[in-house]
């Protein structure tokens, strides 16, 4: 799959650089909620949608836990902060559905305020659909077996230890009871202006291709092709680059 998955994603790339150009052209505010257990793919997947596109038009959103300061605010309020504005692309890895999902089976937030949200879930997400904000939910699908295979790769791996969490090791084991919390959070906030995508995602390369495919298909932009770029003649012959020698030039060691 190896050849056929990094030509697909070539073509698909490049649509994705068509999309930005018409977010921008027209004006369009776009933003992509990825949620799931860990080790779906959720990094993963913003990597491949992000790989080529324009740094100025596009940003990624990971909140960290809220500040005490935080806590003090309406929940929404960090968040709002990300919008996109006219012709940017935000793309939230998790969002304000931690309170849906992580902070229930964690124990991070109480009954009442969970009901809370889940009842201003559907209100809130219609405002922003309601403003022209084009809002795409997706729900990355794992099985346990699968998860916990890539839970024993992260940890023998020195590049992506860092992805573990002492909340991901806790939550590791509650996948019965994070599945239930799923279930209830699509139930109460699948809405018209804001419906939830479920994505396979126990290959995650076919994941990320089909995820990206649904996502063009939902968002309408010009389909003109992307402009030629022709570049004129240097005039006179290439140069050297030879910068001053008041600075320090760092030694070739590879």
């Amino acid at each position: 799959m190896g050849k056929h998955y990094r030509k697909t994603m070539k073509q698909l790339q490049i649509e994705l650089i068509r999309l930005q150009h018409g977010l921008r052209s027209g004006g369009k505010r776009l933003l992509v909620i990825f949620e799931g257990r860990d080790t779906a793919g959720k990094g993963g997947t913003i990597k491949a949608i992000t790989e080529s596109l324009d740094t100025r038009d596009y940003r990624v959103a990971a909140l960290l836990k809220p500040s005490e300061q935080e806590t003090t605010q309406w929940y929404f309020q960090r968040y709002v902060a990300h919008l996109p504005s006219a012709g940017e692309f935000v793309l939230f890895d998790r969002s304000w559905y931690n309170r849906a999902v992580v902070e229930p089976a964690m124990g991070f937030c109480s009954q009442k305020e969970y009901e809370a949200f889940l009842d201003a879930v559907p209100a809130f997400e219609k405002l922003l659909a309601d403003d022209g904000i084009i809002l795409l939910k997706y729900w990355l699908a794992v099985d346990q077996a699968e998860q916990e295979e890539r839970f024993a790769e992260r940890a023998s791996n020195p590049l992506k230890q860092w992805k573990l969490s002492p909340v991901d090791l806790a939550a590791r084991q509650k996948y019965a009871e994070i599945g239930k919390l799923r279930d209830v959070m699509i139930e109460r906030t699948h809405t018209v202006s804001a419906p939830w995508f479920v994505v396979d995602f126990n290959d995650q390369k076919r994941g990320r291709i089909n995820l990206i495919r649904h996502l063009l298909q939902q968002v309408p932009f010009d389909d003109k092709p992307l402009a030629e770029v022709k570049l004129p003649k240097l005039k006179g012959k290439p140069k050297t680059e030879h910068v001053t020698d008041k600075a320090v030039l760092v030694p070739d060691t590879f």
